[in-house]
């Protein structure tokens, strides 16, 4: 009997591995596909992930971080403009800076392929911990003192937890018959790479004019050349429409949409698109059985609220099994964790949910509104202040 099996080898399942390993727990994680640890390769996950300061430090007592930081590029200010104006150039720019709550960055920034290539270094590290791919986990039957996985290359596997990380459409979730609400935006993001001519200056910048946020996030240099990740969010029918450009049509658009704030944009990896939703299961937990991630909770990507609140899953969820390591996936302990957890991403859902709204607003009043809000959020500090540091969940 293992103490953990892990379903999932996204990022926030071999995270998982990482810190319950790290911890001293004996761990299997599954997944049906092996990860792509090549910026090239076909299925490569192009997107980025910024780990603000409290994902940071878990990461960096699990052992992740040395394996990351050589990549990583900090995030000293998010840049706020709005280009919400009869022309599509920026009239209200507002700049948040950590410095106003820390000495250190908001946090760092990585693209996803690399994360997980530097995850499974670690686990290489951990001789407590075995990642299978090629299997997934094809029957779940929770009894009193443990779990008995099926996988689906026919091997039975006990475990004292199962720790669901297997997606928005998680086969755990669904086995548990654990329903979700789910609210389809009719967007989709067009993720990509780019250089630009003038710097970033570690400098996250989110420009708003209609169809949600076009958002910039540092790179470290690419072939020489400032490179920054790109979340371009749009409507279905827009984001379809870009996607099917060439590539110079396409980095005519996005320099255009970007307000110009970085000068000229030059694609430097493939487009890749996903649907834009917010999901929350009724239920973060089932017999034997805890729900991570995007099997819990699917946000919009604005504010890199989406992984770190999956950290932060983990990190409660690791809290209460070496608090207690003799309760580990009973009934009490899941409960607490799933009291833990739900109401912090119940509003955070919420509220990001909300400001997509907010972006992707169209009629000219309520861009002029937005662009008057920018502004009074930023200009009355302690309003100012608060939110960062709601942001950063500090």
């Amino acid at each position: 009997m293992t103490d953990i099996l892990i379903s999932g080898g996204g990022v926030a399942g071999l995270t998982a591995a990482a810190a319950f390993g790290t911890a001293g727990f004996d761990v299997l994680c599954v997944d049906p596909a092996p990860p792509v640890t090549d910026r090239d390769a076909d299925g490569a996950d192009l997107r980025t992930t910024a780990f603000l300061q409290p994902a940071q430090r878990f990461l960096e007592e699990a052992g992740v971080w040395a394996h990351l930081a050589p990549h990583s590029a900090g995030l000293q200010v998010m840049r706020i403009v709005d280009a919400g104006g009869t022309a599509p150039t920026a009239r209200a720019t507002r700049d948040f800076d950590a410095a106003d709550i820390s000495d250190a960055p908001f946090g760092y920034n990585l693209p996803n392929w690399l994360i997980r290539k530097a995850l499974l270094d670690r686990l290489e590290e951990l001789p407590n911990v075995t990642f299978r791919t090629g299997v997934g986990v094809s029957r779940l039957t929770a009894r009193t003192s443990e779990a008995k996985v099926a996988l689906c290359d026919g091997d039975t596997v006990t475990a004292r937890l199962v720790i669901a990380a297997d997606g928005r459409n998680s086969p755990c979730r669904e086995a548990l018959g654990i329903g979700v609400t789910t609210h389809d935006f009719r967007q989709m993001a067009l993720t990509f790479a780019v250089a630009h001519e003038g710097p970033h200056d570690n400098v996250s910048t989110e420009v708003h004019r209609t169809g949600g946020p076009f958002t910039l996030v540092p790179l470290p240099d690419y072939q020489g050349k400032p490179s920054s990740a790109v979340v371009w969010m749009e409507t279905e029918e827009n984001a379809k429409a870009l996607l099917a450009l060439d590539e110079d049509a396409f980095n005519a658009a996005a320099t255009e949409r970007s307000a110009g704030v970085l000068g000229s944009l030059t694609l430097i990896s493939r487009r890749t698109t996903w649907p834009i939703i917010s999901q929350v299961a009724h239920q973060f937990y089932g017999p034997r059985t805890a729900l991570v991630a995007e099997a819990a909770h699917v946000m919009p990507p604005i504010g890199a609220q989406g992984l770190n609140t999956s950290l932060k899953d983990l990190q409660a969820l690791l809290d209460l099994c070496r608090d207690a390591p003799e309760s580990i996936g009973d009934e009490t302990m899941l409960r607490k964790y799933h009291r833990a957890r739900f109401a912090d991403v119940a509003g955070r859902t919420l509220g990001v949910s909300v400001l997509n709204k907010a972006s992707i607003a169209a009629p000219q009043p309520l861009r002029d509104a937005r662009a008057a809000g920018l502004r009074l959020i930023h200009d009355v500090k302690p309003v100012r202040t608060a939110l960062m540091r709601l942001g950063l969940g500090v």
